[in-house]
């Protein structure tokens, strides 16, 4: 049984056929996003999970845009072909000689559980090969070749709709690849083995196995990773935080807003450049992922920070963002000045915001708002700035 990947990796290998045009989709549908994420790394995620040797199959378009990427990952890439068979004998030249047991599957069906990976691999290794399938749900009915009329009720008892991981020996699969007929497009390689006269095992597997072929897909394909079960891939969520921050204004020191350098005869003050932007929207970024505030990590008492500029402190909040895994979505900033006058900056704050943050300018707000004349702030003796920001975590 495959227990972990320590225990397989001289024996088991996959091959992920992820070369398909998706025509039916409209575009390419292994890097479409699943959850804000592409629909092929999730299926890599439960295969490299379980195996040191992965194979993906690719076409020559994306291994220029993200084989390097993925060989660095230790993750195999072959070029897929014009069919099934011509993209699984591509992969195949790639295994090891230690591989002696391989599944097969389809990069489109990002929601294979680890549990049926390993239920498919012990069939297989127990007898020659497997298929995961399942029950028929509506009548099936055999109609003429013109496609117009109904020829046959049949018995749905007696069919099943099969999936992958279609698992086997290595011998096995040497032996489909040597009896196939590459002027055929098989629909997939165990059809071969009924030709050969060689029995597949059925492994009994569920509806969310889903293989994404069509826009309505990606909606089912989402809804089961919402509902998720145990060992199902889980949907990243939408959070959202929220930051604020205000400093003084005095004479002497350079007025830093959002990035930009602006000519005024006071400045911020603060233990860092007092730039309120920056420090709203990192708080707002921090509070997305429930992960404090940026006092925590670059505390007024520490002295050997002192004059810290603010892009260091983003820096800092983007490499937590990305131990958590979160994107960031959106930024609204509203400043709170009397003043100078912050309309004349939004387009330069905009851009600083989008470099510093890594993220499309049109992701970006920047807005001002005055205090009328009201408080601290309304007689032009500080600024505050209010900032909401959403992540996919």
């Amino acid at each position: 049984m495959l227990e972990d990947k320590k225990k397989s990796a001289s024996s088991q290998a996959a091959i992920i056929l992820a070369g398909g045009s998706g025509a039916r989709m409209g575009s390419d549908k292994q890097y479409m996003k699943l959850c804000s994420k592409p629909m092929i790394e999730w299926t890599l995620a439960a295969f490299t999970s379980l195996f040191d040797e992965v194979i993906l199959v690719l076409s020559q378009e994306n291994i220029s845009l993200y084989g390097k990427d993925l060989e660095a990952r230790g993750i195999k890439i072959a070029l897929a072909g014009k069919t099934r068979i011509k993209s699984l004998i591509s992969g195949f030249s790639k295994l090891s000689t230690k591989a002696e047991l391989i599944a097969v599957h389809d990069g489109a069906r990002p929601l294979i559980s680890r549990d049926l990976i390993l239920a498919c691999m012990k069939e297989a290794k127990k007898t020659v090969a497997s298929v995961p399938a399942v029950a028929l749900k509506d009548t099936i009915k055999k109609i003429s070749p013109d496609g117009r009329n109904v020829v046959e009720t049949l018995n749905r008892a007696e069919y099943m709709a099969v999936q992958t991981p279609q698992c086997y020996k290595r011998n096995i699969l040497e032996k489909i690849i040597k009896k196939t007929d590459l002027k055929k497009d098989y629909s997939d390689e165990s059809q071969i083995l009924e030709e050969l006269g060689i029995e597949v095992k059925i492994v009994k597997s569920d509806n969310c196995n889903i293989k994404v072929t069509t826009q309505e897909d990606i909606i089912i394909a989402e809804a089961f990773m919402k509902n998720t079960k145990k060992d199902k891939p889980k949907c990243r969520k939408t959070r959202f935080g929220f930051g604020y921050d205000i400093h003084r204004l005095v004479e002497g020191r350079p007025l830093i807003i959002a990035g930009e350098r602006i000519k005024h005869k006071k400045g911020l003050i603060g233990h860092s450049d007092g730039d309120v932007v920056i420090h709203a929207v990192c708080d707002a970024l921090l509070g997305s992922i429930a992960a404090g505030e940026i006092g925590v990590y670059f505390p007024p008492t520490d002295l050997t920070i002192m004059g810290v500029s603010s892009r260091s402190i983003a820096e800092k909040v983007l490499e937590i963002l990305s131990a958590r895994h979160a994107e960031i979505i959106q930024i609204d900033a509203t400043i709170v000045a009397e003043e100078p006058k912050i309309k004349p900056h939004y387009a330069t704050m905009r851009k600083n915001l989008s470099e510093i943050f890594k993220m499309d300018i049109a992701d970006v707000s920047v807005k001002a708002k005055s205090k009328e004349g009201l408080g601290d702030v309304g007689h032009g003796n500080a600024i505050t700035c209010y900032a909401v920001a959403s992540v996919e975590a």
